[in-house]
């Protein structure tokens, strides 16, 4: 096979705008042969494309591009408003339900605990609420009700590839974009990007979702969500005494 790292690199660019470290593809180009010879081109970039939605952008994508990162002083709140042209692969560190209350999010959680939704006003006994199918997909199971399956605003933590860190705010509802859909690690490519007094206005015309996760990132944000919710209750109920 002639060159596969530029073929692969080529294709991961021109239909997923994800420019691949030269570095991580050579190391994913010898472990792939050195299991497997004669791999076709095709398998061997679907794979690749998995594994870089899988793992963290500040080691599988390269960052010698300005263009494709986010600006390093992007959090600047003087700058009232800038345009990111992209496209610009980011991934999510951090999702919140901002049009829901706390107690309810934590109501939530702790329905998913026992095993319980809310269908329509009746509470209803579930399998695994909240968790993804086989599939890849959100379980049919979980409550039409949930705060996660609501059509409410999120506030987002992202990173791009270089480490660069930013808020994004949904201005209108972006398909995919929810508690109980969007992993942590979820991967996106921003395009012409607004960004305002440095938050980042998501709407469904400059973002588009790739998928993936970082598992170990997820499954801790997850684990902490309860406590974390919880938290800010308790510094809500501080200030207003």
């Amino acid at each position: 096979m002639a060159n596969p790292q530029a073929q692969i690199a080529a294709q991961l660019q021109n239909t997923k705008s994800l420019s691949a470290s030269p570095t991580w593809l050579t190391s994913f180009v010898s472990a792939s042969t050195a299991l497997q010879r004669n791999i076709p081109l095709s398998a061997m970039t679907q794979t690749a494309l998995f594994r870089i939605l899988a793992s963290d952008f500040r080691d599988s994508l390269t960052t010698t591009n300005p263009s494709t990162l986010l600006p390093v002083d992007i959090f600047d709140p003087t700058v009232q408003e800038r345009r990111l042209q992209g496209p610009i692969p980011v991934q999510v560190l951090d999702i919140e339900d901002i049009g829901t209350s706390l107690w309810s999010q934590v109501e939530a959680i702790e329905r998913v605990e026992r095993g319980e939704a809310i269908r329509g006003r009746e509470i209803v006994r579930t399998v695994n609420v909240g968790e993804e199918n086989e599939g890849g997909g959100p379980a049919t199971n979980a409550g039409a009700n949930e705060p996660g399956n609501s059509h409410s605003p999120h506030r987002l933590i992202l990173q791009d590839a270089g480490g660069t860190r930013a808020v994004a705010i949904e201005l209108k509802s972006v398909n995919g974009v929810s508690l109980n859909k969007l992993p942590i690690g979820a991967k996106m490519v921003l395009r012409n990007a607004t960004v305002a007094r440095g938050m980042i206005l998501l709407t469904p015309e400059c973002v588009t979702l790739l998928g993936g996760k970082i598992e170990a990132m997820d499954q801790a944000w997850k684990a902490g969500r309860k406590a974390k919710l919880l938290a800010r209750i308790t510094e809500v109920q501080n200030g207003q005494t």
